[in-house]
């Protein structure tokens, strides 16, 4: 069973990227090589997609984000 689970994430992580993940900035690929991976490397780090187990990266994509969105007011209380 472990094996099966084992081969089921590593055929996932070296699957190619669908057409429908790349417009949404979501990267499913866990492991890059070749091209894939000097793009990546070539792009900072605040322009890269989501990826998982890419806690770093994704955490500083996210507070960047963040801290460029504007906040929205308070809404005033109607009566």
């Amino acid at each position: 069973m472990r094996t099966l689970v084992f081969v089921a994430v590593l055929t996932a992580s070296f699957a190619p990227l669908p057409a429908d993940a790349r417009s949404t900035g979501f990267d499913p690929r866990i492991v890059t090589f070749g091209e894939a991976r000097e793009e990546i490397k070539s792009t900072p780090i605040t322009q890269r997609p989501y990826r998982p187990l890419h806690v770093y990266g994704n955490t500083v994509r996210r507070r960047h984000e963040r801290a460029t969105t504007a906040p929205t007011p308070p809404r005033q209380n109607q009566r």
